[in-house]
């Protein structure tokens, strides 16, 4: 047996243990930084620590406090905040306390939180702050099991036997310990591996999302998976911003415990730019529009400094996808990252020129990054790899608890998602579909067994509704969702994320692009372009002073987002081609639900909001 295969079959049956380990052995390390605000309020951020064992006395206190109010095993305790501390705090002290976490995106409308609410059976809701208390007590006469709501930041709360602060829960928690001092340890040592830790409401494309319920088991898994992989160590700094309400930002945190390295938490997404250099992590993941952001405000900061700039720029973008891919093949040949020697010098000016300073940006310790939740565009992931941020794309679902797959450190391929983690099993079906089978794969949808029997068989294969290919050494690609291949009235199959992914490569402006052609002779496409990026551009081409709406419907505009189009076209098979195209008045959002909080484009959604655009650009033809 091999030593991966060693440690992920000796497993505890729960993360709250894998915990309470990790505190014994390492009680002074430190375990979290996070930012709190300075004194004067102006100025960066100070920058806390707490030690694992300071943390254990945070979350036990939490767990405490949480077994007074009434809170049994397995009964729901939602959670819903942006990513900080005290959301893994709270995570931590429901799983010590028996209990299962319910998460909650932030943005979710009261509506959909309170049918979480009622659907998960919450006892107890911790609310980040005043908005999101308002949204249970909006809906409160509809929540009969909702008992109690903790809130972490009290600002303009008012107390009363419903609502208390988190401040108050963990003092009432530190006093139920005095008189009952193995509290915790007792109620962690009688979890079992198959009782309920996680649920997470997938946000579905249509109708209400589904609870994924996922038990302790998946998370002491994916713990002990993650380490075996040796890509995390106890010296690494981890930055953590993902939604911890989503499952990539989720499983992080398992791989953290059981490894007993630094993470540094703050969920601003706005801050991430000023963080990295303060924080200088050594890893972090992300999800492809961070990297696609970062790439476009190279390019347009490069464009600003003038055309020789510019043009220095696009030189070096060329040299890192060139010595990426050749160093790459050559790992792949010999086991060794080498390049031919003129390519080496190209890459070496570049390097000084362009490369080091991008670095820099990501805090200069950098040694990797992990993109998951949707596809990263090769051409772009080749510019990153060649500039020295290694991005390290992985695979897996709400269903699988995240990372079924992940690319293998030195041997990563831009453009596959890697191998699967060891005690995962894979297979491709006969229609190309992704099956997966193993520790991380989910009990069932919540109250749903009839959904849960449509994609999980009874021999545990999950059919992930993926398409993709393995190759002979066991890579994963993901060529698109099975649902969203695109069958034109011709015949041809087109996967559109493929070729949207190539247009954010060769546009530096785009935000987000839908393309459609189901059943038509042709494909068309909506864009939406980058508010920050495109006014610039606004100004610098005689449109200062316009609106982003009124920038995106001017002429000039039109011509120059058509000009990277054709540039798209001429590397597409003709039947992919993009024929018309309309930009939108306005970026996609979560607000609006045309996009998911990790990002992910809904495309029934948009394809419904812009319906009156998609039938324009079809207005006259043949087939209208």
């Amino acid at each position: 047996m091999s030593d991966a295969q060693t440690l992920i079959e000796n497993r505890p049956p729960s993360v709250a243990a894998l915990f309470l380990e990790r505190v014994a052995a390492t009680p002074d390390a430190e375990a979290y930084r996070y930012p709190v605000p300075s004194a004067s309020g102006q100025g960066p951020d100070d920058w806390k620590s707490l030690t694992w064992a300071q943390a254990a006395e945070r979350v036990y206190a939490i767990a405490a406090g949480l077994i007074e109010l009434g809170v049994h095993p397995e009964e729901r305790v939602a959670l819903a905040s942006t990513t900080r501390v005290e959301w893994l705090l709270a995570d931590l002290g429901i799983m010590c306390a028996g209990a299962a976490t319910t998460t909650i995106y932030p943005q979710t409308n009261a509506e959909e939180s309170a049918f979480i609410l009622s659907d998960s059976e919450s006892k107890v809701l911790i609310a980040e702050n005043a908005e999101q208390l308002a949204k249970a007590l909006d809906q409160r006469a509809g929540l009969p099991d909702l008992h109690h709501v903790v809130v972490i930041d009290p600002a303009g709360v008012d107390g009363d036997d419903f609502v208390l602060t988190l401040d108050e829960l963990e003092r009432r928690g530190a006093a139920y310990l005095e008189e009952h001092p193995q509290l915790i340890k007792e109620r962690v040592g009688a979890l079992t591996k198959d009782q309920l830790a996680t649920l997470i409401y997938t946000s579905g494309t249509t109708g209400r999302p589904k609870g994924v319920r996922l038990p302790h088991d998946n998370w002491a898994y994916m713990a002990k998976a993650i380490a075996s992989t040796g890509l995390i160590g106890p010296d690494d700094v981890q930055y953590l911003w993902l939604p911890l309400a989503h499952v990539f930002g989720k499983v992080l945190t398992s791989g953290q415990i059981e490894v007993g390295h630094v993470t540094a938490v703050d969920g601003r997404v706005d801050r991430i730019i000023e963080n990295l250099p303060v924080v200088q992590p050594t890893y972090m993941a992300a999800v492809p529009r961070i990297f696609e952001k970062v790439y476009n405000g190279v390019a347009a900061k490069a464009r600003e400094g003038g055309a020789a700039k510019y043009k220095i720029f696009q030189w070096a973008a060329g040299v890192a996808r060139e010595y990426a891919r050749v160093t790459q093949d050559n790992f792949r040949r010999t086991g060794v990252h080498s390049a031919p020697a003129r390519l080496a010098a190209k890459h070496k000016i570049a390097d000084a020129l362009v490369y080091s300073k991008i670095r820099e940006a990501f805090g200069g310790r950098l040694r990797a990054c992990v993109s998951g939740s949707a596809a990263l565009a090769p051409e772009i992931g080749y510019f990153f790899a060649g500039a020295g941020i290694h991005i390290l794309e992985g695979y897996g679902l709400t269903e699988s608890s995240a990372a079924s797959f992940v690319n293998p450190g030195e041997a990563y391929r831009t453009g596959t998602v890697g191998k699967p983690l060891p005690g995962t099993e894979v297979r491709i079906a006969d229609d190309g579909e992704i099956l997966l089978r193993g520790p991380g794969i989910m009990q069932g949808y919540h109250k749903l067994p009839e959904k849960t029997a449509e994609v999980l068989e009874s021999d545990g294969w999950f059919h992930t509704g993926d398409i993709g290919e393995l190759s002979p050494d066991g890579y994963l690609r993901i060529t698109d969702r099975k649902k969203d291949l695109i069958k034109t009235s011709g015949g041809k199959y087109i996967a559109p994320a493929e070729v949207e992914g190539q247009f954010k490569a060769v546009c530096p402006y785009v935000s987000n692009i839908l393309v459609h052609g189901a059943d038509r002779n042709f494909c068309t496409a909506l864009i939406a372009l980058d508010e920050e990026a495109i006014l610039k551009w606004a100004d610098e081409n005689g449109l200062q002073g316009k609106s982003y709406a009124e920038v995106v419907a001017a002429p000039q505009t039109v011509e120059m987002v058509d000009g990277y189009v054709r540039q798209l076209n001429e590397g597409l098979q003709r039947w992919q081609t993009i024929k018309k195209f309309r930009l939108l008045p306005r970026d996609l959002d979560v607000e609006h639900g045309e996009i998911t909080p990790s990002l992910k484009l809904k495309r029934p959604v948009v394809e419904r909001e812009y319906k009156h655009l998609i039938e324009e650009m079809y207005a006259g033809t043949r087939e209208a």
